[in-house]
């Protein structure tokens, strides 16, 4: 129901994906630069807490992949 919302206002697989790789890139620049401003505890877990976004858009582009797959009546093998 969610996947089918997301593909109805026009988001595709290939935006998850591409927010993914985007969110892993962020959680490195948010981690170089809490690290240089704050304690390294603090970077740490602002690093993370960004990196943790990236499985979701992983997982939601593969939803969407599948989704998209099943519309257009192909095969998946």
């Amino acid at each position: 129901m969610i996947i089918k919302k997301l593909h109805d206002t026009g988001v595709r697989s290939e935006h998850a994906y591409l927010a993914a790789v985007g969110s892993i890139g962020l959680s490195l620049a948010t981690w170089l630069t809490s690290s240089k401003r704050e304690n390294l505890e603090r970077a740490d877990r602002w690093g993370i807490f960004v990196g943790e976004w990236a499985p979701t858009f992983f997982a939601l582009g593969l939803a969407l992949a599948n989704y998209e797959r099943d519309e257009t009546g192909q095969s998946g093998l």
